[in-house]
């Protein structure tokens, strides 16, 4: 077959890539007003590094909250870390951008959403009233998710 365009790919490198420049500006410069991040990742993606505590009770995804209390927020261009409070007990996270799976800014009704193949996503009838009970915490406003499955090649 002929070569083409892989533009679901490149979607997923451009929205990683608004991701590391929001988290850049924000490491520079603080959060601004009531902007706030609820990111979830996942916790099995290699280069991903949390406290064994913090593995054993989230074995496969996470979401944390970068608002109120956050240190040491540093950004490369594979990944960032960042120091968060977890009940009075600070600890150091580190995910790469290719771990992460939402990324909201509930403050502005703002979200992406990173699709996985792992899924049956060609199934939905499975999953029909069946919450597949996601940890992530519901958004304070109805958030604009961006969806790429549909332009994926499977």
């Amino acid at each position: 077959m002929a070569r083409s365009i892989d533009y679901g790919n490149l979607m997923h490198r451009a929205m990683r890539g608004l991701i590391q420049t929001v988290l850049r500006d924000v490491a520079q410069n603080g959060l601004p007003g009531a902007h706030h991040f609820f990111i979830t990742f996942d916790t099995t993606h290699p280069g991903v590094a949390i406290a064994d505590w913090l593995k054993s009770r989230y074995p496969t995804e996470m979401t944390v909250v970068i608002q109120h209390w956050f240190e040491n927020l540093e950004v490369t261009d594979d990944q960032f870390s960042v120091t968060l409070n977890f009940g009075n007990q600070p600890e150091p996270l580190v995910i790469p951008f290719d771990a992460v799976r939402t990324f909201v800014d509930p403050s502005v009704e703002f979200g992406l959403r990173f699709e996985t193949h792992d899924d049956s996503d060609d199934d939905e009838d499975e999953d029909e009233g069946d919450d597949d009970g996601d940890d992530d915490p519901p958004p304070q406003h109805d958030a604009q998710i961006v969806s790429l499955d549909k332009f994926r090649k499977h």
